[in-house]
């Protein structure tokens, strides 16, 4: 059996929701590092695997797939009775949690991803921070999260009682926002607060901070 194989990197958020799933799976794989900076993602044999030149890039035998959360998605349906289920219950359940993966795409990660960028990556890169665009997603989150807060109030986890795909999504933006001034958005709301901390308490997810390390 032709091992799982991940193309992409341990800091880029995308391949990080991937490698989490994985971990959550208890699955064997093999990370292939991308060498962005040469290019790689931008020409073959990458292309044949994303031909939209960005990373993760997914193999599973003779399946290749590309998007993370397509990825992350088809992992926990195909090994649905491995580690942790992802996508517990019945139908409508499966349906609850298929919402709740749209909001995260749609709704969190837009204003998520743009904070992380110029909260957490601009000041490594040695970029200035625009305060302006920082004040303009602040407020769409916040508006997020306080949809959140209340859903919270009522269950453990985004969708019900047990972590599913929903609340993995959100670690890799949820793990840049708590280090950065964002986290009062967090802070300020007991439920979510809460939430981020069991999710990103992890050992799935602690696994994935490790591999940042090497």
């Amino acid at each position: 059996m032709a091992p799982i194989k991940v193309h992409g990197l341990p800091y880029s958020t995308a391949t990080q929701r991937v490698l989490a799933t994985l971990y959550e799976k208890e699955l064997e794989f093999e990370l292939v590092p991308v060498d962005m900076k040469a290019g790689e993602h931008r020409k073959e044999p990458f292309l044949s695997l994303n031909p939209f030149g960005q990373i993760p890039a997914f193999e599973d035998g003779d399946l290749k797939l590309f998007e993370s959360r397509a990825i992350t998605t088809y992992i926990a349906h195909q090994y649905a009775d491995k580690g942790t289920d992802l996508a517990c219950g019945d139908t409508k359940q499966k349906a609850i949690i298929g919402v709740a993966i749209e909001v995260e795409a749609h709704q969190f990660d837009p204003s998520a991803s743009k904070l992380a960028w110029e909260l957490a990556l601009k000041p490594v890169f040695g970029m200035v921070t625009d305060k302006a665009i920082v004040e303009e997603n602040e407020a769409k989150l916040a508006n997020v999260l306080d949809i959140y807060e209340s859903r919270l109030a009522h269950s453990k986890y985004l969708t019900c009682d047990c972590f599913t795909l929903a609340d993995l999504h959100h670690l890799p933006a949820v793990q840049y926002l708590l280090g950065t001034e964002a986290k009062k958005l967090f802070d300020s709301r007991p439920h979510v607060s809460a939430w981020a901390a069991n999710i990103t308490a992890r050992p799935a997810w602690c696994k994935v901070l490790a591999l940042q390390k090497h």
